[in-house]
């Protein structure tokens, strides 16, 4: 990447950056657009050549595995955006999050973790961290005395989701930070509700980003992938170690469809947005929502990280139905135009039930514990009309209350 565009990029603005950080404009033809180097393997002009190219004496592409013209511009978009050195991609946001944090402990090791995450994360560090002799606590790390009881001379890393999946539950980045600053552990954010356009957690102390690139930065529902930002060190430790070995490096044609994506990352986050917005004052004033968990809700503990840490609500809202599980899954069986199906982030509204799909991988004891209860529902709000949204919305609470005033 030439100097001059990385002046630019740290003068452009963010709805600026989707578009053109990180752009090569080296295409011999002179395209607009990110060519797709839609290839497995890359020709060496020697035997020489190839040799050096393996011993790190000279640049250039090797296999995709290994880096690949269409991934590295991805990389360095994503890196541009969070303010970091650099970036790896990922086939998915697991292999994101596991290839980030395993580069960094070995058996024998401790770390410190979130109590409200996503479920599969939840499944790595207590199941797969703990089979390979990695200790792993699950804390509220709003409370910083307990965090400062957890930390152990063996703990590497620190790993938080703000706001988290699926109730929305911030940490104060910075105020988590300040405990461990000058100690040798690694604060591992997942920044994924948020997007580098709401939230950055490099400027409240975070040493590595992680993203679903599934969600909102793809943003249309035809990719799986993940994104590591941070700096050129813990990058190419990632890259040469984990993320190779593993084999979790992402295609090239998903690279390209991400970067496709990032071009109205800016445009979509703000309809996102209105449209949650929206959705949440409906929410709020029905009298059969037990609870709603929402950044915007004027109670909710994002308030005070609002023009700080955060500078929207985000898209996605959590709520509980007066009832049981039974109701809640009546519910979600009456919506017509809201797609039940898990992620986030695309054009479609999507909805679901946690407590038996996204966060199944917890105990009952663990899901009590982050507040996961068999009433949750989670919703992503997506691009549609948002008067379409909340009929759908209203038809199906409606089909609720007689359903329940017919069995009283």
């Amino acid at each position: 990447m030439s100097s001059d565009l990385k002046t630019h990029n740290n003068k452009w603005q963010p709805a600026t950056q989707v578009i053109h950080a990180g752009a090569a404009h080296d295409d011999p033809h002179g395209a607009l657009t990110a060519p797709l180097y839609q290839t497995s393997t890359f020709r060496f002009s020697s035997a020489e050549q190839g040799t050096r190219r393996f011993a790190g004496e000279e640049e250039g592409y090797i296999y995709s595995r290994l880096g690949n013209p269409t991934t590295a511009e991805l990389e360095r978009r994503m890196a541009s955006l969070e303010g970091y050195e650099a970036a790896a991609a990922a086939a998915t946001g697991m292999g994101a999050i596991a290839a980030a944090t395993m580069a960094f402990v070995r058996s024998g090791d401790h770390i410190v973790v979130s109590d409200a995450i996503y479920g599969c994360s939840f499944a790595l560090f207590s199941e797969l961290f703990e089979r390979f002799g990695v200790e792993a606590d699950f804390i509220d790390l709003n409370n910083e005395g307990l965090l400062k009881e957890t930390l152990r001379e063996n703990t590497r890393l620190v790993f938080l989701e703000t706001p988290a999946n699926p109730h929305l539950k911030v940490v104060d980045i910075e105020k988590v930070h300040a405990v461990i600053a000058d100690l040798d552990i690694r604060l591992v954010v997942d920044n994924t509700f948020m997007t580098p356009l709401m939230q950055q957690p490099k400027r409240h102390g975070a040493d590595i980003v992680v993203h679903s690139a599934t969600k909102f930065l793809n943003g249309h529902g035809d990719v799986v992938a993940g994104i590591i930002c941070g700096s050129d060190d813990d990058i190419n430790t990632i890259k040469s170690t984990t993320l190779k070995d593993m084999g979790a490096t992402i295609s090239p044609h998903d690279a390209w469809l991400i970067l496709r994506g990032l071009k109205t990352l800016d445009v979509r986050m703000q309809r996102h947005c209105e449209n949650a917005d929206a959705v949440y004052d409906f929410l709020a004033a029905r009298n059969d929502i037990k609870k709603i968990y929402y950044p915007g809700a004027p109670d909710h503990e994002a308030q005070a990280l609002m023009g700080k840490q955060m500078s929207r609500n985000g898209a996605v809202i959590a709520f509980e139905l007066e009832g049981d599980e039974a109701k809640a899954r009546y519910f979600l069986n009456q919506l017509r135009m809201i797609a039940l199906a898990v992620s986030l982030g695309d054009a479609e509204t999507l909805i679901q039930h946690p407590a038996s799909m996204t966060h199944s991988p917890y105990t009952p004891e663990a899901r009590l514990k982050a507040g996961i209860s068999d009433t949750l529902i989670r919703i992503a709000v997506g691009l549609e009309a948002a008067d379409d949204i909340i009929a759908d919305l209203e038809q199906a609470l409606e089909a609720c209350r007689v359903q329940w005033q017919k069995s009283a």
